[in-house]
């Protein structure tokens, strides 16, 4: 093969087929300076969804990023199969559209749970396709065939055998990643959508099982990149193998830490989407997979602090249990109609408001918006009053009081709050459950023991708007609605609301 030299600011060392790479520059150009645009999008995405003020310009960030780096990679070098990549696009984007437009804000936990189970199946796809095409070089190296592959493959085809050994690497790891985040959000979905019963469930041996299955992984992985045996083989046991561990250690977390477990596949998607970077030797997928993982990390390691729960606990699954029988509850729950509540807020002076994941499904936060500004325009001192795991998803209450239009500086969060019941005169609680249980200080056999929650019963007045007399999304009694300062406000949280509403004075 023909090999000259061409004299530029660097020497650049041109064969023959030197007419196609200095062709294929600026595109390359093109594409790396998008990537970088897109990354910056993305970081100033995440920082501005840290305010509900700065959280609608932060989606938008989000969106252009995602567009610019879609757009840099479908005409970037190495791009083809037109038809098959405009089907697809047609295809995700028609599905996005119609999830769009049908999905609740009740259902975003679960769909985000579904979402982040394509990242995991996407990651073992990939990388099973990585190993297909890398057989096929190894093999046409080894017939001493001329180099005729194009695609992903032509870039195995002039990879060094130590980049090759680190390709197996990253191939290895994002299959074992992607498989845990696969069947592990598959299991969120289905306990957040209540498919699958919320209390958490093991097989015999428990974390030694999940050991012992971690072990063999490690084992497989080994001998599939010191290339002994079927390397194929190796790679579906380690997929068959991190799917086993990824619905195991989901399905080992009780439903009242559900809402951690939402933010824990979304930092596996993360890392599955940072190890398929590394595999495609895409730069942006290596760093969105990065600040995704890391978000998602330090999300869950936020929410685990405001469960009082161990990290560690929550990534080796299984908290969320009973430890032994439960306290007693004494006494009976005592209802209350719209007549008595509207009278003692129309005597009270300060109230604050606890919304739950009972406001979301009743969709009562426009009523709860106008009661509101009843209150506030009769001269009452009106906050609510927002747990970090409200809801089922990070900041969920957040969200729909946002769009109900409350205003943002009346919204506190449960540090800013917990100490000023004592010297309220009424709460009324909203479709919560567990964050306002007393049971997680009183009862030390409780599945939320230790949990910080909302210490609503010591106010002069608890009303809890609730559909009756059943107990939560964790399925545990609540001491609170047995208080003596406590009534019940039986119904559809939005009806209720709405029979306040002629009555505030």
């Amino acid at each position: 093969m023909a090999t000259t030299v061409i004299t530029t600011a660097e020497p650049v060392l041109v064969s023959d087929a030197a007419p196609r790479v200095l062709d294929a520059l600026p595109a390359y150009g093109f594409t790396t300076a998008a990537y970088v645009v897109a990354a910056v999008l993305f970081i100033l995405s995440l920082g501005g969804l840290s305010g509900q003020e700065s959280a609608k310009r932060a989606v938008w960030y989000g969106i252009v990023g995602m567009a610019l780096a879609v757009l840099a990679t479908i005409f970037g070098p190495g791009a083809g199969n037109w038809l098959v990549t405009l089907i697809m696009i047609v295809i995700g984007g028609a599905g996005g559209w119609v999830l769009a437009t049908r999905v609740q804000m009740t259902e975003m936990p679960q769909l985000i749970a579904a979402m982040h189970s394509l990242v995991g199946l996407a990651a073992v796809f990939i990388g099973l396709n990585a190993q297909i095409e890398l057989g096929r070089v190894l093999r046409a190296r080894a017939d001493g065939v001329a180099d005729a592959f194009h695609g992903f493959a032509a870039v195995l085809a002039h990879k060094t055998p130590a980049e090759l050994a680190m390709l197996k690497v990253e191939v290895g790891l994002g299959v074992f990643i992607g498989a845990v985040t696969f069947t592990g959000s598959i299991v969120a979905f289905g306990k957040l959508a209540g498919k699958i019963d919320g209390k958490p469930k093991k097989l015999p041996g428990g974390h030694m099982l999940n050991l012992g299955a971690a072990l063999l992984s490690l084992l497989l992985l080994v001998l599939y990149c010191a290339g002994w045996g079927p390397a194929m083989l190796w790679l579906l046991g380690i997929a068959l193998i991190a799917c086993f561990i990824g619905w195991h250690l989901i399905m080992g977390i009780g439903g009242a830490d559900m809402p951690v477990v939402v933010s824990l596949p979304n930092s596996y998607s993360g890392w599955a989407a940072a190890a398929i970077g590394f595999t495609l030797g895409n730069d942006l997928l290596i760093v969105t997979g990065a600040l995704v993982g890391s978000s998602g990390a330090i999300l869950s390691y936020i929410m685990c602090r405001a469960m009082n729960r161990s990290f560690i606990s929550v990534i080796l699954g299984g908290f969320g249990g009973t430890t032994g029988p439960a306290m007693e509850i004494a006494g009976e729950q005592i209802a209350i109609d719209a007549e008595g509540v509207a009278a003692a807020l129309n005597d009270a002076d300060s109230i604050v408001i606890v919304p739950g994941y009972g406001m979301a499904v009743a969709q009562a936060q426009q009523a709860v918006s106008e009661l509101t500004r009843k209150l506030r325009e009769a001269g009452k001192n009106v906050r609510f009053a927002i747990h970090p795991v409200a809801g089922r998803l990070p900041g969920h209450m957040n969200v729909l009081l946002a769009e109900a239009r409350v205003p943002y500086d009346i919204v506190l969060e449960m540090d800013e709050i917990n100490e000023d019941f004592p010297s309220t005169d009424v709460v009324i609680v909203i479709g919560s459950n567990d964050i306002v249980n007393p049971a997680a200080q009183e009862d030390p056999n409780s599945p939320i023991a230790g949990m910080p929650v909302l210490e609503v019963w010591k106010a002069k007045h608890v009303f809890v708007s609730k559909r009756g007399q059943g107990t939560g999304y964790s399925g545990i009694e609540n001491p609170l609605f047995y208080k003596e300062n406590t009534r019940m406000f039986y119904g559809d949280a939005r009806k209720s609301v709405d029979a306040l509403l002629p009555l505030i004075d």
